[in-house]
């Protein structure tokens, strides 16, 4: 249930401007009828224009020059972008393009304007839109004169396009004068570089090969300065290797020394070949001896000698191998010193070929670059003269400029439609500015919450006089109500005398009180009705009864209370007219006299109810106020501030009186759908033509008209409650 409470807030405050809507449809009606009519008179006063349009396709930029692109390419700004096409825009009109068209018309003395008038006339007129997604720009020219927005419209479209042309063609023009100037430029720079490169062939000696792969220069001197340097590294390898066998040879003890000859890989080594035979003869001793022959066998004798000799021709041929070693140590170290000396003079003219060879290449470099740029400026120029002479069109005409049939301006139907919508959107926002200004009561909770007292009843707006209706008319509902309300509101039995009083004139308290004093008699109970408005006395008119004597006679002579109160045609209802109006009403109404009578009608009637005028107006009111039980207050719907209502109660409480409630009148509960719950049962519960004969008793809301009195103005008065 929680969740349907934003919703029923939302059709509550949608109902509520509804209903302002509806309490304030003449002002809305009112604005929209004024800002309609206002919108039509303003477009049938409007001077009617006439529009002509061209439709053109803007094409790139004349491509420009590039001296060293191998070909043309796009100048700066000439991307279809979209700050090119508002260019364009510009272009069509300005003042030079704008100028040209008047010129080829004659617009001076066509129009009869200088030139200063004619190009701010041609401005004002002149427009250039896009076609969305497209390169397409409509040229549109409107004027009072059909023939002369076509004709504008031509000329511009065509100094436009001739603007176009021409640009492209200076633009062009320029490009290739400054070709040439450059081409020039440029041949003198490679004749400048051939210059140079010539000297230097001239000094070195180098021959040119064009192509730089193609130059043998300093290929050979580099190739020997790599093998010296290969050389001289394996010379210092031998002489390591050598160093070290001697090295070995040295320090190896005598006994060791023949072996570690033997194993060195020389070829002058003949200490192998003798210790190989030496070794070869022990192991034919160690065979002998095996075989078992003795130590002084002569095989074992002569293999003992030759073993010694091989021995001795060993070592002979150590000595001899030292002597060879040390010899080529010798001459290796001289060949490594000859070969530091050769690799180190390799080495200097190495580098210096390589400095000439470095500013050879160099040069030659430069001088083939720009050799070759001056070739493609040289291709370039001639495609650009060929290019130049060729046709170009930077502007396409798709659609040409039609003689119009219609005006275009003003728009009658958009006009009407606008002036209709705005009149409406005024119109409410005038009603909705009135309703927040208007401090009026509109509701219910108005009255409980400023003036805090109950609304006794909503009494419909054009409710007339119930007795001098044919029937049971459904209306009298709601004076029943109010006679139910008051019974029920009433805090002391006793209280049976009440004023009904307004706080300003014409808010229907006078007819409220002669239908409240129907309902009740027509109930049974004897009601007086006391016309103590003596300003403007108005109740004897609801009865036709002459009111020239009445409560002022009474008053002031000593007429009987039979004299003065008179019998209704209505059952029960008794009426107490105004009499002459006196010269000082308020003195009158406040005498003893006056609260006598007040007592002895309290007993006499079931119910007495007193006119009076408006209490804000005069001091009539305070008066009566403070005379009888209870006062109740009757308020016009959306007439009276909240400001002034709160005057009203504070005025009868300030004389001791008690403010019952309020009777909130002429309310269109038609239009005012909030009150329409209050009123939505008169007409279901008022009673049928079948029951128009029954006697009114048995409509009344209590059970005490069986008990009420007959008509004897002397009757109980408790029988109203």
């Amino acid at each position: 249930m929680q969740s349907t409470g934003p919703q029923q807030t939302d059709t509550a405050g949608s109902i509520d401007y509804w209903q302002v809507i509806k309490n304030r449809y003449g002002v809305i009606l009112l604005t929209f009828l004024l800002v309609f009519m206002t919108a039509a008179v303003i477009t049938s006063v409007m001077p009617r224009k006439f529009q002509s349009s061209s439709v053109v396709q803007v094409h790139p930029s004349m491509l420009a020059i590039a001296p060293t692109g191998g070909g043309s390419q796009s100048h700066s700004g000439s991307i279809m972008t979209r700050n090119y096409i508002e260019n364009e825009f510009e272009t069509i009109t300005a003042p030079q393009t704008v100028s040209e068209a008047a010129k080829s018309l004659d617009l001076t003395t066509r129009w009869d304007m200088n030139e200063d008038e004619v190009l701010q006339v041609l401005s004002s007129i002149v427009r250039a839109s896009p076609k969305r997604g497209t390169d397409f720009i409509e040229i549109s020219v409107r004027h009072a004169n059909a023939e002369d927005a076509k004709d504008i419209c031509q000329q511009i479209t065509n100094a436009y396009i001739t603007r176009r042309n021409r640009t492209e063609m200076q633009r062009a023009e320029s490009a290739l004068e400054a070709l040439d100037t450059e081409l020039q430029n440029h041949g003198d720079v490679v004749n400048d570089k051939q210059k140079a490169l010539t000297v230097l062939i001239q000094q070195y000696g180098i021959p040119y090969f064009d192509g730089r792969s193609s130059s043998p220069v300093g290929q050979t001197e580099e190739r020997m300065y790599q093998d010296a340097q290969q050389r001289l590294e394996q010379l210092k390898q031998d002489r390591d290797r050598l160093k070290i066998q001697i090295d070995k040879l040295v320090s190896t003890s005598s006994e060791e020394m023949i072996p570690t000859a033997a194993g060195l890989e020389l070829p002058e080594n003949q200490v192998s070949v003798f210790y190989d035979q030496f070794l070869q003869t022990n192991r034919e001793m160690d065979d002998a001896s095996a075989q078992g022959l003795g130590a002084n066998h002569p095989t074992m004798k002569g293999l003992r000698v030759r073993a010694s000799n091989l021995m001795r021709d060993a070592g002979s041929a150590v000595t001899s191998l030292k002597d060879v070693l040390n010899t080529r140590i010798n001459l290796i170290d001289r060949q490594v010193e000859r070969m530091e000396q050769t690799v180190e003079v390799k080495k200097t003219d190495t580098v210096s070929l390589s400095m000439r060879q470095h500013d050879y290449n160099s040069a030659k470099d430069d001088y083939e670059q720009a050799r070759d740029l001056l070739r493609q400026m040289k291709i370039q120029q001639q495609e650009q003269r060929v290019l130049l002479r060729m046709p170009r069109t930077p502007i396409t005409a798709h659609e040409l400029p039609r003689l119009a049939k219609n005006p275009v301006f003003p728009n009658v139907t958009l006009n009407l439609v606008l002036g209709a919508g705005v009149g409406l959107i005024f119109g409410v926002g005038i009603a909705f500015l009135l309703e927040h200004l208007d401090t009026s009561v509109k509701s219910l909770e108005d009255v409980e919450r400023y003036l805090q007292v109950p609304v006794l009843a909503v009494i419909p707006k054009d409710v007339g006089v119930l007795h001098k209706q044919s029937g049971m008319s459904p209306d009298a509902e709601a004076y029943r109500i109010l006679r139910t309300n008051i019974e029920f509101n009433r805090k002391n039995p006793e209280d049976n005398s009440i004023t009904v009083v307004s706080g300003g004139a014409g808010e229907g308290k006078s007819t409220t009180l002669v239908n409240l004093a129907y309902v009740c008699a027509q109930g049974g109970y004897t009601t007086l009705m006391v016309d103590a408005d003596l300003r403007r006395p108005r109740l004897h008119t609801f009865f036709d009864i002459n009111n020239s004597v009445g409560l002022t006679n009474y008053l002031t002579t000593d007429l009987a209370l039979e004299d003065v109160i008179l019998q209704t045609p209505v059952d029960n209802l008794y009426f107490l007219p105004s009499g002459i109006l006196p010269a000082d009403a308020a003195g009158i109404l406040n005498s003893r006299r006056m609260s006598e009578l007040l007592q002895d009608v309290k007993q006499r009637f079931d119910l007495v109810l007193v006119d009076s005028p408006p209490i804000l107006g005069v001091s009539d009111a305070a008066v009566l106020a403070s005379e009888v039980d209870l006062t109740m207050v009757v308020v016009q719907h959306r007439k009276l501030p909240r400001n002034m209502l709160l005057r009203v109660k504070q005025a009868v409480e300030n004389v001791g009186g008690q403010v019952i409630g309020v009777v909130l009148n002429n309310v269109d509960v038609r239009s005012d759908s909030q009150y329409q719950y209050y009123t939505s049962y008169y007409t279901y519960y008022a009673p049928s033509a079948m029951d128009e004969n029954a006697a009114p008793a048995t409509s009344a809301p209590i059970d005490h008209s069986s008990t009420a009195g007959s008509n004897n103005p002397a009757g109980s008065k408790d029988d109203l409650y």
